[in-house]
Formats: structure tokens, C-alpha cells, sequence
């Protein structure tokens, strides 16, 4: 079985080819680094440069960094959209205590950016899901994927019209607003990550754990693993425009 981490913070890493030959041992034949301040996405573009064909980075400013002055961030992106596969992570966070307005300038600067150059956009959520999604289609965003999406289902109806996808994680074993989500987003709609390295049950995730959200989501669904990991491959080299 092939598979793809849509969703992956490759920066922690010291040892990026034990994690990719672990990768590999685990069927998984791409991986989508996200960026979330300047360093970050300039290191997404490194390993993609390092990697090349089997890591696509996204560039972008997490709502947790907007609270600090993004200008050369911005500028950083505006620069290298010609380089990467998309934009992200990006999006808003009203759990966090940053202002929301300043998160949604930020948010509707990247927008503008994805929707100019018809490029893919990741996007973080949490809390937030009504407003990510009216500014996607306020700014006409063709392409999006809600990453680990624990919303409501009105949301989440309204995000599968527009066309838009939603990611499955690890978590998809225990948390049950997520677990609700994944049953309900059909498999044309559903790409998988990690969103390494996010602890689950007390270890740091990488990107071979992706076959452990297969595993996960499979079960939940009632599908076999191979019709999963078939699927979901192919809505993920298609939305990133990768080769598999």
C-alpha cells in the first residue's frame, strides 16, 4: 500500500534520512512538510530541495506566530510561491490568545496569495471553522484541506459542497469530535497525516505513524485498509499536484 503525510512539521527532525527511509519501510511515498513562521517554510523548501519527488513543502504562517511581527514572512512567501507545492499551515486559532483580527489579516494575506496563483492551502482551525471557511470563499480559494478538522458537521457539510477536503490524524483513534468528522467526510474528500511530531500517547509522531491514521480511520469507517490507502493516495497526489 502507498501512502502520503499531507501534513508533516519535518523541522524538528536531526535525522531527516532515518525518517525517510522509515517513511519509505512504511509504504509512504510522500510527504507534504509545512512551514509556520519564516525559518520553517524556509526549511520546507530545503528538504524539498533535498528530497526531491518525495517531499512537497508548503510554505505559510501558523495563527500562533501572527502575534509577532510577520512582514518578512509574508515577503518570504510572496517570493516563493513559484517554488512550493501550496500554502500552509495557515489559518486561524481562537483558542490561543492572539488577537483575531490581526490572525485574520494574516489569514486573508495568505488567501489572497493561494487564490492569485490557484495554490492548495492547509489549514489549521481550531475553534475557528466557521470563519476559515467563509474567508476561503470570500477570498474564492478553488483548493483546501481542513487538517485534523474536530468541528461541527453543518461546518463540515458546507466545507465537502465547496469541494474542499478534510485531514485525518492519529487522533482519529480518541478524539471524538475528530472521529465524528472522519466518519461522516467520504473517502474522495479524505487525505491522511500525522501532523508530526505531535505526541500520541506519550511518543513523538513522524512521518511513518501516516499508517497508523490508516489503520485508524479504516476501522472507523469500515473500509479496508488498501481501498483507504488507495484512495486517499490519490486525492493527495491529485490536491498537491505531486507525482506518485
Amino acid at each position: 500500500m502507498e501512502l502520503v503525510d499531507t501534513h508533516a512539521h519535518l523541522e524538528g527532525f536531526n535525522e531527516m534520512p532515518v525518517v525517510v527511509e522509515r517513511a519509505r519501510a512504511a509504504g509512504v511515498i510522500g510527504i507534504v512538510a509545512v512551514g509556520a513562521d519564516l525559518q520553517t517554510s524556509e526549511q520546507a523548501l530545503r528538504l524539498q530541495r533535498e528530497h526531491k519527488g518525495f517531499v512537497g513543502a508548503l510554505i505559510g504562517i501558523h495563527p500562533q506566530e501572527t502575534g509577532k511581527d510577520q512582514t518578512a514572512a509574508l515577503s518570504f512567501v510572496e517570493h516563493h510561491l513559484d517554488e512550493c507545492i501550496g500554502i500552509g499551515e495557515v489559518g486561524l486559532d481562537y483558542w490561543i490568545k492572539i488577537d483575531q483580527e490581526v490572525q485574520r489579516s494574516v489569514f486573508a494575506h495568505l488567501l489572497k496569495s493561494a487564490a492569485t496563483r490557484g495554490l492548495p492551502v492547509s489549514v489549521h482551525s481550531r475553534g475557528s471553522w466557521d470563519d476559515c471557511y467563509r474567508l476561503l470563499e470570500e477570498y474564492s480559494v478553488r483548493s483546501a484541506v481542513f487538517h485534523w478538522y474536530s468541528g461541527g458537521l453543518e461546518t463540515l457539510k458546507r466545507i465537502l459542497d465547496s469541494g474542499y477536503l478534510v485531514s485525518a490524524t492519529p487522533a482519529s483513534e480518541y478524539s471524538k469530535a475528530h472521529r465524528q468528522a472522519i466518519r461522516d467526510v467520504p473517502l474522495d474528500s479524505l487525505m491522511l497525516e500525522t501532523d508530526c511530531p505531535v505526541r500520541y500517547h506519550g511518543r513523538e509522531s513522524e512521518p511513518a505513524d501516516v499508517a497508523k491514521t490508516l489503520t485508524y480511520v479504516s476501522a472507523l469507517k469500515g473500509i479496508s485498509p488498501e481501498v483507504v490507502a488507495s484512495k486517499t493516495t490519490e486525492n493527495a497526489l491529485r490536491f498537491f499536484r505531486l507525482k506518485g
